[in-house]
């Protein structure tokens, strides 16, 4: 069980790494999405953008927090087996306390008995003593007296008394060496047994030592283990905290955006309206001043048409054709809009793409569905766009004239083929551009 806890916490290890590298790539992604979000235009397709990169955050946040609730669990494993392992050490102390107070009885006992023997031994060396004064001295006296002393006796009855006596002395020292003898065994017997009781004692109090040590050390590899699962915990904790911090920046700052397009397509709203009715006014000034527009000031290479007081030229000289119109259409491939907001002109890849007005560039960039594109912003609310180019020519801030070559025709981003898709926004939508341009 340990053996696998160990690898999974390995295992864990390399997870974190690999969701800290993807969560560092989405992190990097978003901060230069809304990088580019911050240029003097934004679009409501690049808050989208924004979005799906914190969804993608968030999913690599669930990773960890995934992670982390996996070391929480082995953390919770280690703590329940370490609470175990300090039940069992609990008890051993208590067994080694017990086998302690049993020593110490079976030593107390050990000490009686050894001063029970020698007391036994005592008694029976000086019955020995005893009976051997009386051996030595019916010996140096011999049979005579002991023959006299029955014989001096008054009657039968003093001689029976006598003789019996003296063979009751004789059976009484016998019996009590016999019976001192068998003490002194019996006392040694239990002597020797108490000692081999200890020794057994002994012997398990070090194994239910052994056994301590042994879960002493388990419980210090458990602890450790434990700081190791709480370490890893924190770390991803923080990760994720600072994940938290760092979607919430995301967040706000798509809602700046927003806030800041909306403002902004109010505002060109409010321009495009004046426009429209400073042209209005304009028009029906010059009907009634029967002016008409002369065709030497055409230019000579295109038509030129007027969106309030912005004229427009065709954007690509080499090509008059256009392969798909404004508005409704059947999408071309996978991606592309259903809702055409321009339109398509074909023509060879790295043919000259012109600014249709006198402007300044506020987008040049790559976007995966429009490719490298460029817009300008001709005042009033209105801006040209220009997608799919194989080559961009001019940057943000540059300012650019009419006719002037900006970039090269090509077929980057959602395209189906070699082309300018050219689109003209004005009071914040797009309009048809064929109502302002024409070869």
């Amino acid at each position: 069980m340990h053996k696998n806890n160990r690898d999974v916490t390995a295992a864990d290890k390399r997870s974190l790494k690999r969701i800290r590298k993807r969560i560092a790539a989405a992190l990097l992604g978003a901060a230069m999405a809304v990088s580019s979000f911050q240029t003097a235009y934004a679009t409501k397709q690049d808050v989208e953008a924004a979005k799906k990169k914190v969804s993608s955050i968030e999913e690599e946040k669930k990773k960890v927090q995934a992670t982390i609730k996996n070391l929480e669990g082995l953390k919770n494993d280690a703590a329940a087996y370490v609470k175990e392992l300090d039940g069992n050490l609990t008890k051993l102390e208590g067994e080694l306390d017990e086998l302690s107070s049993q020593i110490s009885t079976k030593e107390q006992e050990i000490a009686d008995t050894g001063i029970a023997l020698e007391q036994s031994k005592a008694t029976e060396n000086k019955q020995y003593a005893d009976m051997k004064l009386r051996i030595k001295y019916m010996y140096e006296q011999g049979n005579t007296n002991y023959i006299d002393m029955l014989f001096q006796s008054e009657d039968m009855v003093q001689l029976m008394n006598r003789a019996e006596y003296i063979n009751k002395m004789s059976s009484y020292d016998r019996k009590k060496l016999d019976e001192y003898a068998a003490t002194r065994q019996a006392i040694a017997d239990e002597e020797q047994k108490l000692k081999d009781d200890k020794a057994a004692l002994v012997d398990m109090q070090e194994k239910t030592k052994a056994k301590q040590e042994s879960v002493k050390t388990l419980r210090a590899q458990k602890n450790k283990e434990m700081q190791s699962y709480a370490g890893q915990i924190d770390t991803a904790q923080s990760q994720v905290d600072q994940y938290n911090a760092d979607l919430a920046a995301q967040e706000n700052k798509i809602k700046q955006i927003e806030a800041e397009i909306k403002r902004k397509e109010e505002e060109e709203r409010k321009k495009a309206e004046a426009a429209r009715k400073a042209e209005e006014e304009a028009r029906k000034k010059a009907e009634a001043e029967g002016k008409k527009v002369s065709a030497t000031d055409k230019a000579a290479s295109y038509n030129v048409a007027s969106l309030g007081n912005i004229s427009f030229k065709w954007p690509c000289p080499s090509s008059s054709r256009i392969s798909s119109g404004f508005g409704s259409r059947t999408s071309p491939t996978k991606g592309a809009s259903s809702n055409h907001q321009g339109i398509d002109i074909p023509a060879s890849t790295g043919a000259a793409i012109v600014a249709a007005a006198s402007g300044t560039v506020v987008v040049s960039t790559y976007s995966y569905s429009a490719g490298n594109y460029i817009m300008i912003s001709h005042g009033g609310g209105v801006y040209t766009v220009y997608m799919h180019c194989s080559q961009l020519l001019a940057s943000e801030g540059q300012t650019v004239k009419q006719g002037q070559t900006i970039a090269k025709v090509g077929s980057t981003g959602y395209s189906t083929g070699s082309h300018l898709h050219f689109g003209i926004r004005s009071g914040g939508r797009y309009v048809n551009p064929q109502s302002y341009v024409s070869p």
